[in-house]
């Protein structure tokens, strides 16, 4: 039985656990795209604390939704959370770019669609333990998967000056990168920068107060995404997603920087048979270039970043800088010789 998508909001209401539950982004949009109420198999490559795969699986009782994520903090109270959904929804330990591995572990062939909503969530910003936040004093850690060995804090007080202000820059887009470095490396000469407050406090006394913005937003962005190396594996689950959506299946990806959506951008119009070469690979829109590997093998959705309401911002500023694209994959042309 369907339900309306204008009465599925309440479902990631309903996920909202006691003062702390990431509250999801988008999810009119993200139901608009993905289109659950026909059924099928979805995969939330991203699943969190379930708020996305919670409005899915509310979409249709023939929705099964495979949540995947590597936060083990995150996946429990997802799975705490949907369990009244049975058999339906699977949480899964790992990462989005094991998905071929995971899906095949669980004998499924192709799916429906998927989701990645990209970055950091609200559990792991309100836990100070965890190390994401400037704004509370905690470990310098920022590892999304605690099981993993590199944090925030060994690269802080052991990269070169050179490599952490290349870090700060390239994935920050922090102006102020090499005073910022210089000013770590000054710091940790004396004792190591073990807690965020010492670090933002640091970033705080080179920068200087940026209106609204706090001035260490940018250097924390780019040690978590250092740290997790969350922008070398995006371009890899564009093709890998693509591979395992059936025709007609949907790919939505929700990111909340300009890198994250610069990348997601340049892979759905490569994927879209849009050529990236100069001059342009001069085939016909079936072939794909050897050069940069574009392939007519999906159809772009979205011209444009889909962005929240002012309504949803209001009650959520998370979603504000949030960008959601989305792309369905083509049914592969027969031609007559074959």
């Amino acid at each position: 039985m369907q339900q309306p998508l204008h009465n599925l909001a309440f479902e990631s209401a309903s996920i909202m656990a006691q003062g702390q539950i990431h509250q999801p982004v988008l999810v009119r949009e993200v139901l608009t795209f993905l289109a659950p109420e026909r059924g099928g198999i979805f995969v939330d490559c991203t699943v969190g604390a379930g708020g996305h795969a919670g409005a899915i699986l509310a979409a249709s009782d023939q929705v099964q939704v495979i949540g995947v994520d590597r936060d083990k903090t995150a996946l429990a109270v997802a799975r705490e959370r949907l369990g009244h959904y049975g058999q339906r929804f699977r949480a899964i330990h790992g990462h989005f770019k094991e998905l071929s591995r995971i899906l095949e572990a669980l004998g499924v062939t192709t799916v429906d669609g998927i989701l990645a909503d990209l970055g950091v969530s609200s559990l792991q910003l309100e836990d100070p333990r965890r190390g994401f936040s400037f704004q509370r004093e905690g470990p310098l850690d920022m590892r999304m998967d605690q099981g993993q060995e590199l944090t925030a804090a060994d690269l802080v007080n052991t990269l070169p000056e050179a490599e952490l202000a290349d870090i700060l820059y390239r994935y920050g887009e922090e102006r102020a990168a090499r005073r910022i470095a210089r000013a770590i490396v000054k710091a940790r000469q004396k004792r190591p920068i073990e807690t965020t407050t010492e670090l933002a406090e640091i970033v705080r006394r080179v920068v200087g107060r940026r209106g609204r913005i706090h001035p260490a937003t940018r250097t924390f962005q780019a040690l978590r995404i250092a740290v997790n190396e969350e922008l070398q594996d995006l371009e890899t689950l564009v093709t890998v997603a693509i591979d395992w959506l059936k025709p007609g299946g949907r790919l939505v990806i929700i990111s909340f920087h300009s890198l994250e959506d610069r990348l997601v951008k340049q892979a759905f119009r490569r994927h879209a048979g849009r050529c990236q070469c100069f001059p342009p690979w001069p085939s016909p829109a079936e072939a794909r270039c050897p050069r940069c590997g574009a392939e007519h093998r999906v159809d772009i959705l979205t011209p444009k970043p889909v962005r929240p309401s002012q309504a949803e911002v209001a009650t959520n500023p998370r979603a504000r800088s949030a960008r959601l694209r989305a792309c369905q994959k083509r049914t592969p042309t027969v031609r007559e010789n074959d």
